[in-house]
């Protein structure tokens, strides 16, 4: 399972999240402590916005620790908004196309977790893809396949509408095949001004996710990133997290 981080709050760099705490993202690609992957190896991405609506992205198929370009990276940029991820692959090919975050337009997205059968469920899944987006899928990975499904469902209208609407596409096509292995799904979605998070599993199960505010600005880890267990909290399993600048933390259990 992959380890991700996502921030946003007032302009920081990313160095102060991705190599300075106890428990860092880069700490937890050696060592994590709540994931079924003690290392995450298998490449990592930052994404974020500046100056431009669509987001900036830097991805690479190396181990996070030991790419000397992502240290000086993130020593140098800073962002209000951005997202950073660590991959351990579940059986597809170690490549910077298959490396988090995804981006489209505006969108940014990233993802822990396995969709249950998927080697079954590809094609199924794929032909649901937009005609007009399926072109632009450069992997091979279920995450990017559940990230373009997203845009079958306008997540202009509303972003945890179309996540939710996407997991139900997942869940109907794992239960038609007959498949018993879960989905399993913790992931973040922005536009450039709010971060949707979900936590989802359809067994008791779910990749962990937490959060806490600090300083005025709101984390979203897939573990935190210090010893300090109080400041952090758990999103409940099968809920979304919705936060926007000046607006909190809003959780909502996921009506499937």
């Amino acid at each position: 399972m992959c380890r991700w981080l996502s921030y946003l709050g007032p302009e920081t760099y990313f160095d102060r999240l991705l190599y300075e705490p106890q428990y860092s993202l880069v700490q937890q690609a050696l060592a994590a402590r709540k994931s079924i992957s003690t290392t995450q190896g298998d490449g990592f991405g930052l994404g974020w916005y500046g100056d431009h609506p669509d987001p900036g992205l830097y991805r690479e198929a190396l181990p996070a620790w030991n790419d000397r370009n992502l240290r000086s990276l993130a020593r140098q940029l800073r962002a209000r908004l951005f997202f950073a991820h660590v991959r351990a692959s579940t059986g597809t090919d170690t490549a910077r196309s298959n490396c988090h975050p995804f981006a489209h337009d505006k969108w940014l997205f990233m993802h822990n977790g396995q969709i249950g059968g998927y080697a079954r469920l590809r094609r199924r899944l794929e032909a649901k893809i937009p005609d007009a987006l399926y072109p632009l899928r450069a992997g091979t990975t279920d995450s990017e396949t559940a990230f373009y499904l997203l845009f079958r469902h306008d997540p202009d209208a509303d972003p945890a509408a179309a996540i939710r609407a996407m997991l139900a596409d997942i869940e109907a096509e794992r239960l038609g095949a007959s498949i018993d292995e879960p989905l399993r799904f913790t992931a973040a979605l922005s536009d450039g001004r709010r971060i949707v998070a979900v936590r989802y599993a359809s067994d008791d199960r779910p990749p962990s996710l937490y959060w806490r505010e600090d300083d005025g600005a709101v984390i979203i880890v897939s573990e935190p990133l210090d010893g300090d267990g109080q400041r952090w909290n758990r999103v409940p399993r099968n809920h979304f997290l919705v936060t926007a600048p000046d607006q909190g933390v809003t959780l909502r259990p996921i009506a499937m």
